[in-house]
């Protein structure tokens, strides 16, 4: 075997096998001091997730190029070390190498990853010094790393350096950039202005609308993809949408989608089956949730968790008790996620004991400790079944700072049972942790009416006035004909606002007459 032979079987390379016996042969005839071939070699290792073998090839060249020590830091990106990606990039130039465009891209992708703006701005430095910063791939990976350390402004300086140079990747960075920083305005507006887009723009634009609450944006962009564009969906767009189809209940655009998968023949993976039975079981359609579960060929532990989810959300919890089971008897290993959605499900169907036995469990037998969640799910468990003080107890009981939505759990539960007590501490501490929640300070204002203790509830008021909150208005969405609306209270804004409105009027004037009527008889008797 020759050094062409040798590059030859590398491209026709399928097997890690294939490549040992190709790495022994060249190490037999002395081929391995050869750095392109060496290089190659130590990709193919990469390729095959092997970073020991791939570090060993390395090693054993005497004077490694840029271009080799590119790859061995784009194997510790591989491996997600990018401490040790920026680390290899500074060997290379402690040794005297010029970086080239590909090194300081692996180094910029390693600040990123590490949000490690300090060395970012140093290999922004370089990239001057040696007059690479024209180059897209670079100009694209500033973009990226500034982003990451959500230093926005400084990418999009970036971005307009670059000039005619910019491509979709560079206007998507961006997009994403705006997106990380929670500006989904300046992203829409960068969005639109995009010379040309493609699938990963798109994705990004709608995965970034779901992100940040925006779910009905995100299926505008979604149809004015399908219709105005010649770019087709991918399957990772496909997932971002069925999780704003999720959202929003939109069941009939969910269900298109799902048809649209069928028609052009994509592969029903196991994530995107795991996005199909989320907005099957959230639009209240548990059966065909159920139907694509048992169909699904590869099950991973998000495919169990997602079922026994949709159990717990309706309300099924020996359903979901019983999934749990059998997923442990398929050999799956369940996660902290899955015992969030176990113990879910023991709270919304008041299984008590089977939620305590779990919990117990979770750490005696799976070795998970229980985090905030869990707690938050069993305090739920035992508020709602009446068990007041055993959930307060379990609040005390939590390693960490109990959140608000904890409190919240347990200032529902005395709401119902009418545990005034507990009840004030629960609001009091809430509003300690977000003083601007609208929903508890209402909550805490009705209590202390209802109790008649009026002078508490004016100080509530007051504290209201004081913090300048404002009750939110109450949203809803309602699908028809494929279109998602949304509803605000008191909302002027819709664009048939005035029937909606009549129609309204009407209905009070006949629910009126009904009760009149019912007066009537009620009277006559």
């Amino acid at each position: 075997m020759n050094r062409n032979n040798c590059h030859s079987l590398l491209k026709k390379c399928g097997s890690l096998e294939q490549l040992k016996q190709i790495h022994a042969q060249s190490l037999t005839l002395g081929l391995h001091h050869l750095q392109h071939l060496a290089c190659k070699i130590l990709n193919s290792y990469t390729k095959f997730d092997q970073p020991f073998q791939a570090l060993n090839v390395f090693n054993q060249i005497p004077n490694p190029d840029i271009i080799t020590w590119t790859s061995l830091i784009s194997l510790y990106l591989h491996i997600d070390s990018p401490s040790k990606a920026l680390s290899v990039f500074s060997d290379s130039i402690k040794f005297g190498l010029k970086p080239d465009s590909f090194s300081v891209v692996g180094a910029l992708s390693g600040c990123g990853r590490n949000r490690d703006l300090g060395h970012g701005k140093a290999v922004h430095g370089m990239i001057y010094r040696h007059e690479l910063r024209y180059d897209p791939i670079v100009g694209n990976a500033l973009i990226d790393m500034y982003s990451r350390n959500e230093e926005v402004g400084v990418a999009q300086l970036v971005f307009n350096d670059m000039g005619s140079v910019k491509d979709v990747v560079s206007w998507t960075s961006l997009i994403n950039g705006f997106i990380k920083c929670n500006d989904l305005d300046s992203a829409q507006e960068l969005f639109d202005g995009m010379p040309v887009k493609n699938s990963i723009s798109w994705t990004a634009m709608i995965s970034g609308c779901i992100q940040h609450g925006n779910p009905i944006m995100a299926l505008e962009i979604f149809q004015e993809m399908k219709s105005g564009s010649t770019d087709t969906p991918t399957a990772t767009t496909i997932v971002a949408v069925l999780s704003g189809c999720s959202d929003t209940g939109a069941l009939d655009l969910g269900r298109s989608i799902h048809g649209y998968v069928s028609k052009i023949s994509m592969d029903l993976d196991t994530t995107m089956s795991n996005a199909l039975m989320d907005m099957y079981s959230k639009s209240g359609c548990l059966g065909t949730a159920e139907k694509i579960f048992e169909e699904m060929k590869n099950k991973d532990v998000f495919s169990w968790t997602t079922m026994i989810s949709a159990f717990a959300v309706h309300g099924k919890g020996s359903n979901a008790i019983k999934t749990f089971n059998k997923m442990l008897r398929s050999g799956a290993e369940p996660n902290e996620v899955t015992f969030i959605a176990l113990l879910s499900a023991c709270s919304h169907a008041g299984l008590v004991e089977e939620g305590r036995r779990w919990f117990d469990m979770m750490r005696g037998v799976y070795g998970f400790e229980p985090e905030i969640t869990h707690y938050g799910c069993m305090v739920d468990l035992l508020a709602r079944a009446g068990f007041v003080e055993e959930a307060e107890e379990m609040i005390h009981r939590i390693p960490v700072e109990p959140d608000a939505v904890v409190w919240r759990s347990l200032l529902s539960a005395c709401l119902v049972h009418q545990h005034s007590r507990i009840a004030e501490m629960a609001a009091k501490k809430i509003i300690e942790l977000e003083p601007c929640d609208d929903g508890v300070h209402v909550l805490l204002w009705n209590m202390y009416c209802s109790d008649n203790r009026w002078n508490d509830a004016l100080k509530v008021r007051k504290a209201m006035k004081d913090r300048k909150v404002r009750k939110k208005p109450g949203c809803s969405w309602i699908e028809i004909n494929g279109i998602v609306h949304e509803f605000l209270a008191d909302d002027k804004l819709h664009s048939i606002c005035t029937e909606i409105y009549l129609v309204l009027e009407g209905l009070a004037e006949v629910m009126k007459l009904i009760e009149n009527s019912s007066d009537q008889v009620q009277c006559s008797t």
